[in-house]
């Protein structure tokens, strides 16, 4: 049973990834190479095929919108998710229950189901085809998938340290932001990789949120990806695509291979009980 579950690790990480080393070596191709001999090095590395995606196809413009949505929506979650997580775990009031399950609730309901009423919220509120709108927005599907992992994480946390705190005359605020957001730090970490990989992935949001006159000057990544197969496939400039996705790719490849420890660490540390 043991070999055979090896077995099964090593094909599902051949799985997923030879995909993303094709894809990387393709941007180092001339689009001959990739159409003769696609699993083949490259002659050498052609860096003029990921310039001609960054400026020529915009990706350069879509990364940095990415980015700022993203940054403002990470920081956002992870703290009105800690915050909320954290009275919910450690104090008890009336309607505790009630606010945690509404937010399990809506882990469980489909962005579909929101995509015209939130069309028309965002509009009503000025917000549509801005970055500050689609930020929000982000944040707001990112909350209940934070709450529901932090509570759990944070009723791990031992109660000694807190009552210790309070002891020495610590404040509630002073006690959740000096103590224990610094122990919730696996968990913390954990999630908002998870947030992180939700919303720099995202891709049916934007489409249906960044409209309006000049917004594609304001599309993420996502829609500048899909604007470039488009563009590209029927150019022809198969290097450039792949230039383009692997862009994309480096930011999450990065986070995980520098965060992996934490995230391992993290879900060990915060399951439930």
């Amino acid at each position: 049973m043991k070999r055979l579950s090896h077995v099964f690790l090593i094909a599902w990480a051949l799985l997923t990834t030879l995909p993303l080393v094709w894809a990387v070596l393709g941007s180092f191709k001339s689009d001959d190479e990739i159409l003769t001999d696609p699993w083949s090095l490259p002659a050498r590395l052609r860096w003029e095929n990921w310039e001609r995606a960054w400026t020529s196809a915009h990706i350069g413009r879509y990364f940095l919108n990415s980015a700022v949505v993203v940054t403002g929506a990470l920081t956002l979650t992870m703290l009105l998710g800690a915050m909320a997580a954290y009275v919910l775990a450690r104090y008890r009031f009336r309607g505790n229950r009630i606010v945690y399950y509404a937010f399990v609730g809506g882990m469980m309901f489909p962005v579909f189901l929101a995509l015209v009423p939130l069309f028309f919220v965002v509009r009503n509120l000025g917000l549509l085809g801005t970055l500050p709108g689609l930020t929000l927005v982000y944040a707001a599907y990112s909350l209940p998938f934070t709450v529901f992992f932090l509570t759990a994480f944070f009723r791990t946390l031992p109660t000694s340290v807190a009552e210790a705190a309070m002891v020495d005359g610590c404040g509630h605020f002073g006690l959740f932001f000096r103590v224990m957001l610094p122990m919730a730090r696996p968990g913390l970490v954990s999630v908002g990789i998870f947030n992180f990989l939700f919303q720099w992935n995202q891709y049916v949001l934007p489409i249906v949120l960044m409209q309006g006159e000049g917004a594609e000057r304001r599309w993420v990544l996502a829609q500048g990806l899909t604007a470039l197969a488009v563009n590209e496939g029927y150019q022809g400039d198969f290097s450039g695509l792949f230039a383009g996705m692997t862009i994309a790719m480096l930011p999450v490849l990065l986070g995980y291979l520098v965060f992996h420890r934490q995230v391992q660490s993290g879900l060990a540390a915060g399951q439930l009980r």
